[in-house]
């Protein structure tokens, strides 16, 4: 049997990201009340004290253990967030530039209002200022990254409609195009 399509068969989207965060109770409260996530459930501990479920199934140590929430983020996005306890657990965050490196990039209608607003967070370190690209097939988004209290990598940008790279392709970016009113509809 020949498949005429590339990808999963009945792939349609990403369903969620997933961040281990240090501190999980931390994580929540600033997602949901620094951000604007909605919490929709927390579980855990998840683990298995005399098996290998959670490294066959989680690729973490035998003995680890985790507690998840999981949340509701602007129009589209699932996030879940982990607090993992394990034998020998590194507990350094990667570098953008690190294999394994990631920022989550939060879409907002004014960059400089957000990054006044985020100035404000205790804990919150904007990284530099605001930037504006001016040449190639995204010119015009402006966008800054920062960190959280906790050192995990975010940004804020604004990509306007109409983007040079849209000239060449009919393929479109992804852009809710409205507010995230902190519910789910």
């Amino acid at each position: 049997m020949s498949r005429t399509s590339k990808g999963i068969p009945g792939a349609r989207n990403v369903h969620h990201l997933a961040y281990t965060v240090p501190n999980l109770d931390q994580a929540v409260d600033f997602f949901v009340n620094v951000l604007g996530a909605e919490l929709l459930y927390r579980i855990g501990p998840v683990e298995d004290t005399t098996g290998d479920w959670m490294a066959r199934q989680l690729n973490v140590h035998p003995r680890a253990s985790t507690h998840i929430a999981m949340l509701r983020f602007g129009p589209v996005t699932n996030l879940e967030l982990f607090e993992y306890t394990a034998p020998e657990q590194r507990r350094e965050l990667p570098r953008n530039s690190d294999w394994g490196g990631h920022h989550l990039a939060i879409d907002v209608e004014d960059v400089d209002a957000a990054v006044d607003y985020l100035r404000s967070v205790p804990g919150v370190k904007i990284l530099g200022e605001p930037q504006t690209i001016t040449e190639g097939p995204i010119a015009g988004d402006r966008w800054v990254y920062f960190l959280t209290p906790w050192g995990m990598q975010m940004e804020v940008l604004n990509m306007p409609r109409g983007m040079p790279y849209e000239q060449d392709t009919d393929a479109r970016l992804f852009s809710p195009g409205k507010p995230w009113n902190g519910r789910s509809e």
